[in-house]
């Protein structure tokens, strides 16, 4: 089995737990935008890796789940909505100190339910410049995307 190619190193001085073998997990990751531009970040709660670093709210995806099922179910348990549209956008591997990710980026333009912080995180819209920090570094490169879209790189 040949290695996953890695887009970002995260934390290049720190160990990886699990060395070179490590299975590579796949997570749906929801970028919600507002009409005005706007996007939520959400911090990690505690007890998980980088916790209260901010990022975008989503998870792993479980055996048998689509990309969108997961991403759908990680939204409901974590903030407590139902995702009614989104769209894939971008994908991303990062090697963390933690675990060998790759990131299935979606645009979430329009769900349903009232924002609910359901593992005790912190949420809050964000326009670029953000103004929250620290930003995972897997999420670094989704406000670089954000910028060009945006025109404003």
């Amino acid at each position: 089995m040949s290695p996953v190619p890695v887009d970002r190193v995260a934390d290049g001085h720190v160990a990886r737990s699990g060395g070179s073998e490590r299975p590579l997990t796949e997570v749906a990751v929801g970028v919600l935008l507002r009409p005005n531009g706007h996007f939520l970040m959400t911090s990690r709660p505690a007890g998980k890796a980088y916790a209260a670093y901010w990022e975008f709210p989503g998870g792993k995806v479980e055996p048998q789940e689509s990309l969108e099922q997961a991403l759908t179910r990680e939204l409901y348990e974590e903030l407590g909505i139902q995702v009614l549209h989104c769209q894939p956008w971008q994908v991303q591997v990062v090697d963390y100190p933690h675990a060998l990710v790759r990131l299935h980026f979606f645009k979430v333009l329009n769900w349903s339910g009232d924002l609910v912080m359901r593992e005790g995180q912190q949420a809050q819209w964000q326009e670029l410049p953000v103004q929250v920090e620290p930003v995972l570094p897997g999420a670094l490169p989704v406000l670089a995307w954000l910028a060009q879209e945006q025109g404003s790189v």
